[in-house]
């Protein structure tokens, strides 16, 4: 998983994407799932005024959404901002 993220004056804002590494529509789509799925679990970690980009790889389909929701949570801890 990828995340890019940009400061902004809007409130926080998120977009998904999938990697061409993940082949198929069905798997597309289970992976942008999981990884929604994970970003609303952990969104109150992330800074209340930054746009985000989360880019899902072939590994979510592998983990657990559990592992995902921690790693985001450690991925926005290590953005600077005030949290909301």
């Amino acid at each position: 998983m990828i995340v890019l993220w940009r400061e902004s004056r809007a409130p926080r804002r998120a977009g998904f994407a999938v990697s061409r590494q993940v082949r198929t529509a069905v798997q597309k789509n289970r992976a942008r799932r999981r990884l929604r799925e994970a970003y609303r679990a952990a969104r109150g970690a992330a800074p209340a005024k930054v746009s985000l980009v989360l880019i899902a790889k072939p590994g979510v389909l592998r983990a657990g959404v559990a592992a995902l929701t921690e790693d985001l949570r450690a991925t926005f801890a290590s953005i600077p901002g005030a949290r909301a």
